[in-house]
This record gives structure tokens, sequence and C-alpha cells, in this order.
């Protein structure tokens, strides 16, 4: 077994699916209809077989109430600038048990850990 997709609560698919591809650098996997008046975007990082699908209709998950998602990078102080850059809300990169991280909010507040070992 293995993750294919994670589920993302966001208000507004569009601002984020610019959000994960603009400023996180992801690709868009998918966006198309998905049943009347709704829309399946799905999106991943760069070579990734794990994907996530910007979702608005899981009223147990909304917007904004994602934590604990943690991306690995090998350089965490260029991910850090090039977030900068792209005018992302990040934090410090810090040291932790467990290795480096620092974090990133999307548009609706979702967190994000960026880690490296």
């Amino acid at each position: 077994m293995w993750v294919s997709v994670v589920s993302l609560p966001v208000s507004d698919q569009e601002r984020a699916r610019c959000f994960y591809t603009d400023v996180l650098g992801f690709e868009t996997v998918a966006d198309v209809t998905f049943g009347p008046g709704q829309r399946w975007v799905q999106v991943a990082p760069p070579g990734s077989t794990t994907t996530f699908a910007l979702v608005t209709w899981f009223a147990e998950m909304p917007a904004g109430s994602l934590r604990g998602l943690v991306l690995d990078t090998d350089d965490l102080d260029a991910t850090h600038r090039d977030l900068v850059a792209r005018g992302a809300e990040v934090s410090t990169p810090s040291e932790e048990p467990g290795g480096r991280f620092c974090f990133v909010a999307d548009p609706d507040g979702n967190v994000i850990g960026l880690h490296q070992a």
C-alpha cells in the first residue's frame, strides 16, 4: 500500500491551485468537472506519486484545518528563500528534534511543515 491522494480542505479551489502551483511549485495533475457544480482539482510536488486534492465538500474538514502535513526537502534554506521570494508566509527555519523545519501557510491557513533531515 501507499498514499496516493491526500484531501486538502480549501475555500476557493482556484486560489488554492494558484498558490500550490505558483508559490509552492507543485504541478496540476487534474482539473476537471466532478459532478454537478463541483470541480476535482489535484496537485502534486514534481516527481511525487502522492497527490493532493483541493477539496471544498467535506463539512468535517473546514478550509484551513489541515495540520501535520510535512514535506521533505534536500535544502531547507534554499527552499525557504525561494518561498519568501514567491511571496509565501513562511517561518524561519529552526533546529528541532528530527531535523530542521519551517512552516508555510496557504491562503486558507492550512499549515505545511517543510523538513530537512
